[in-house]
């Protein structure tokens, strides 16, 4: 399980360190960073898939989601007005996130010789990597280590050289991340790999979700919920009644089923006082909404994380409470982080706030800004874990 997610230079994180529990909850007003959060574990499960440099050129570039205020804010407060200083620090992108077991360490920055001849002179790069153990990315809890583009990994009889010309644009995972020779890089990258990330569904009158679709087991929902048919039938095949009871108490006793023709699956919803089943085609939007959040928390296969932004958008007031029951019970076989607007959230969640949470399973963290950064109420110097950004 993740303890710790830690932030630097991203958008509004200017620098923010969280602790994560089994169910955090995070909350806050629109443009506070709640989404900057969650785009940030995105880019760290991409850096585990070799995709964080892509990643971020759709973001618009490192330059545009670099944290855009002054590189201190002690002034700004004092004077109520942000002004420009003389930098102290490189510019880099920095992530990293710490577990029960391993932790991992991310530092991009801008090119060094932007002026090369290539035409992608300005993808960022790759700085620094840290794979380490125990809760902070300390030197002596090193187990690989990557500056630019040198990599050595440590062994009982001293230091091992990985490489000395370790591409920029290639992560330490996608390189030397092989059970056998390096059983700790192997186990950060498929933990990354494995988190699952759900930021709404495709429902609206052409989403494939509403077609027929061809049927294969399917134990994991896509992200765009497109082959729930095929993902409900595997919950079904699988033993898991749950989610018949989150069906039936959702909409008032209603059974789901899946018709199969020829290998096509379609989802039928049966309600009390319909002669007839109705078709993912005939089904509101919100209510295929909802079916698409059931069966992504209830994955015959379970992550090591699932992050969920937003998923009370859309959804009439009665349904939030039955997703909040399936969110706990899915918490009690994964680590789940809900981003969310919604102020019924954290209660039906009986989330506690995190400066009180302690060593509570359920957390809640409230981000607001703060002359543009974004700050966690109620978190300080005793309640913030303990973090070692390094240098380069």
């Amino acid at each position: 399980m993740l303890s710790t997610l830690a932030v630097r230079g991203y958008r509004s994180l200017r620098d923010v360190v969280l602790p994560l529990r089994r169910l955090t909850v995070v909350t806050g007003a629109n443009g506070t960073g709640k989404t900057s959060l969650y785009r940030s574990l995105r880019l760290l499960a991409d850096c585990g898939r070799g995709e964080v440099i892509g990643s971020l050129a759709r973001e618009g570039g490192l330059e545009s989601v670099l944290w855009a205020g002054p590189e201190q804010l002690g002034e700004a407060r004092r004077s109520g007005a942000a002004q420009g200083s003389v930098r102290t620090r490189v510019v880099s992108l920095e992530m990293g996130f710490a577990s029960d077991d391993f932790g991992y360490l991310v530092d991009l920055g801008l090119p060094q010789d932007p002026a090369q001849s290539s035409a992608f002179a300005h993808d960022p790069e790759i700085k620094r990597e840290i794979v380490f153990a125990g809760p902070v990315p300390r030197r002596g809890a090193t187990l690989v280590s990557r500056t630019r583009a040198f990599a050595q990994s440590s062994t009982d009889s001293g230091v091992e050289e990985l490489s000395r010309t370790l591409p920029t644009y290639r992560s330490v995972l996608a390189e030397f991340a092989h059970p056998g020779a390096h059983p700790e890089l192997a186990a950060v990258r498929d933990r990354l790999r494995d988190w699952r990330f759900y930021d709404g569904f495709r429902v609206d009158a052409g989403a494939p979700v509403r077609r027929p679709q061809v049927g294969t087991r399917t134990p994991v929902l896509a992200g765009d919920g497109a082959d729930l048919a095929a993902t409900v039938q595997t919950i079904i095949e699988s033993g898991d009644e749950e989610l018949d009871r989150a069906i039936a108490g959702a909409f008032d006793g209603a059974t789901l089923s899946i018709s199969s023709h020829d290998g096509m699956f379609d989802l039928q919803l049966r309600q009390r006082g319909m002669l007839r089943p109705l078709r993912a085609a005939e089904l509101s939007d919100g209510t295929l909404r909802f079916l698409q959040w059931a069966a992504a928390l209830l994955s015959p296969q379970p992550p090591s994380l699932m992050v969920l932004n937003e998923p009370e958008t859309s959804l009439h007031p009665d349904l939030v409470s039955p997703l909040a029951g399936l969110i706990r019970a899915a918490a009690t076989r994964t680590q789940i982080v809900v981003v969310t607007h919604a102020r019924t959230m954290p209660e039906l969640l009986a989330a506690v706030p995190i400066a009180e949470a302690d060593r509570h399973d359920t957390a809640e963290i409230e981000v607001y800004k703060d002359f543009g950064e974004t700050r966690v109420a109620g978190l300080g110097l005793l309640t913030t874990p303990p973090w070692d950004w390094g240098r380069r």
